[in-house]
């Protein structure tokens, strides 16, 4: 099960690179849509937001999300992390 599922490191860095530049593209749009009146404020949240959960997402990846989530999860991390999940 494990080798069926597992991906090959070209997949990852596909996904790696199309996962950071949706969010990119995301978080630029969120920052362009934040001059639109009345509604551009709630638009630049839900687009930055979306942004920098696409880029953090990147990264699993890379890892594999039970790597991803131990090591930012570690207690020299663990501060950072709370502070960044909270913000968004």
């Amino acid at each position: 099960v494990v080798d069926a599922t597992s991906l090959g490191w070209g997949t990852r860095v596909k996904g790696f690179i199309a996962c950071f530049a949706i969010g990119c593209l995301f978080s630029v749009l969120g920052s362009c849509l934040l001059w639109i009146p009345k509604k551009g404020l709630m638009l630049f949240a839900v687009f930055y937001t979306l942004g920098n959960i696409a880029s953090i997402g990147s990264t699993l990846f890379l890892m594999g999300p039970m790597k991803q989530l131990k090591r930012m999860f570690e207690p020299t991390r663990l501060i950072a992390t709370v502070v960044m999940l909270v913000s968004i």
